[in-house]
């Protein structure tokens, strides 16, 4: 599954004095979606973070949080709630037994908890919902409410209050959503979660996920955008759904299903559809960019009203990451590390004008080749011929979104590299060896990166052309998740735990 993977970046608020000098922290407040807001840029305007911090000592640590013993998720912070997805191998409530997906709502403050969302793993096949892993998707927050995509493949919509003001309608059977079929439903309590409506995609869409659900919801007017991860069978052979949707459109207040792509990507998806879409305003017209599980990139038109609902999303553009890669027959090259189609698992970024893309062999069963695609967004139709305007070869597959700032790009890869290059050209100006295969997103802020590996080492860079090294550290557990910084304080989440770190004024 995926991972790794930062949310919706509310405006930048800061207080200056009347001076032309910055005398306090700039802080950005929430972080309501993975990645920044609409673009899916891993940047943050957060400034006074820390360049280094100390588990044993407390040195820089606001609070830590025990989770599961798996959590692929990001967190996302809104409206003093901390959320993230894990599993139940630690159980917050006594009631709940065995192999759950979790999502924690935390008091921002000191971490405590406020309510959690359980839910039932999915009891066959095995390679729907793998054992373990818990929710890996990144919730979605805008005012009270937070949507997230459950382990089951069910988008919800939840009250960021939980219980604590009534068990809202439409929804009121939490009660049996809590326990696996078979068993008795549960008394709700304050401390579980609120759920307003549910939409299940296997049922209502015909679905077939792939490992676990992976999919964090752009928000844009009155609908939600979900990526499916609609995939492959137990025994990696064939798409079992091939004329399922890839993306859909739901109405954000009532969850009802407003429209869907109709690309007839499902034959060609070579392992699953794990990207999340992103949004931008191109020529004055606003874009939806969603990257497909068969390596291409794909503009559709945003829906504006309700109103004005096409069957299908309408195509603005599409563009082929990996041209000369085998397009029929796709499964046959699984396992081929030298042969195989492309897909991609990171989210596409929208930056001035262009689509910033992470693609390449799938990590688990294709080749080794990665690369970092730079695409006009400007052009129209089939643009795989006219609209690259620069590709960088990354070191061995890759599963990160990019960062991009002051013309930079920071991406990692899973070959134990971090990489700086130029946004405008593609000139490369640095790596770096972290010695660890890498699954998360670097998050630039404060004029650092920041970036964990799957080996458990956290590293902070000098966010530069020039390459410098400003601290590492050794965490309790391997990290698939992206750091998050809001409101002065960076997460920094493990398989295990989950840490607020705030700069100490001593």
């Amino acid at each position: 599954m995926l991972t790794g993977r930062n949310p919706l970046w509310f405006s930048l608020i800061c207080v200056l004095f009347c001076s032309h000098i910055v005398i306090s922290p700039v802080f950005a407040t929430d972080q309501a979606q993975w990645g920044q807001r609409y673009s899916r840029n891993m940047v943050s305007d957060e400034t006074g973070l820390p360049e280094t911090f100390d588990p044993a000592t407390g040195k820089n640590i606001k609070w830590v949080v025990p989770l599961g013993t798996q959590t692929y998720s990001t967190p996302v912070v809104a409206s003093g709630k901390v959320l993230i997805g894990t599993n139940n191998d630690k159980p917050r409530d006594p009631r709940h037994k065995g192999d759950r997906g979790v999502l924690l709502c935390l008091d921002e403050k000191d971490g405590s908890l406020c309510w959690q969302l359980v839910v039932p793993k999915l009891p066959n096949p095995l390679y729907m919902d793998w054992p373990r892993v818990g929710i890996c998707s990144p919730a979605t927050v805008e005012g009270n409410r937070a949507y997230i995509v459950s382990n089951r493949g069910e988008v919800m919509c939840l009250d960021l209050n939980g219980q604590a003001n009534g068990n809202d309608e439409p929804y009121k059977d939490e009660g049996r959503h809590m326990t696996p079929p078979g068993v008795e439903p549960l008394e709700v309590t304050k401390t579980d979660a609120d759920i307003i409506w549910l939409f299940d995609m296997p049922a209502e869409v015909g679905i077939h996920q792939h490992d676990s659900a992976h999919s964090s919801i752009l928000l844009h007017g009155e609908f939600l955008y979900v990526n499916t991860s609609n995939g492959l069978d137990n025994k990696h052979q064939r798409i079992p759904a091939p004329d399922a949707p890839s993306l859909i459109v739901l109405d954000k207040t009532t969850g009802r299903l407003a429209t869907q792509e109709d690309e007839k990507i499902g034959p060609r998806t070579f392992h699953s559809t794990w990207s999340s879409p992103a949004l931008g305003k191109v020529n004055g017209q606003t874009l939806v960019f969603f990257c497909g599980g068969d390596g291409v990139c794909y503009a559709f038109e945003a829906l504006q009203s309700a109103k004005a609902i096409a069957k299908e999303l309408q195509n603005v553009w599409r563009f082929d990451c990996d041209p000369t890669a085998p397009k029929e027959n796709v499964h046959k090259y699984i396992r081929n590390r030298k042969e195989s189609p492309s897909n991609i698992k990171s989210m596409p970024v929208f930056y001035n004008n262009r689509v910033y893309v992470t693609v390449g062999g799938d990590i688990w069963w294709g080749k080794h080749q990665a690369w970092l695609k730079c695409i006009d967004a400007t052009k129209t139709g089939d643009i795989t011929n006219s609209a690259q305007l620069w590709s960088y070869e990354l070191h061995r597959h890759c599963c990160s979104t990019p960062s991009i700032h002051n013309r930079l790009v920071f991406v990692a890869d899973c070959g134990q590299r971090v990489h700086c290059v130029d946004a405008e050209t593609g000139k490369p100006y640095w790596t770096h060896d972290a010695k660890g295969e890498i699954w998360a997103s670097t998050l630039v802020a404060d004029g650092k990166v920041y970036i964990g590996t799957r080996r458990g080492d956290f590293w902070v860079l000098a966010a530069s052309k020039d390459k410098r090294v400003i601290s590492s550290r050794r965490l309790d557990s391997p990290i698939a998740g992206t750091p998050v910084a809001a409101n002065g304080v960076l997460y920094v989440t493990t398989m295990k735990k989950l840490y607020a770190l705030k700069k100490s004024t001593e």
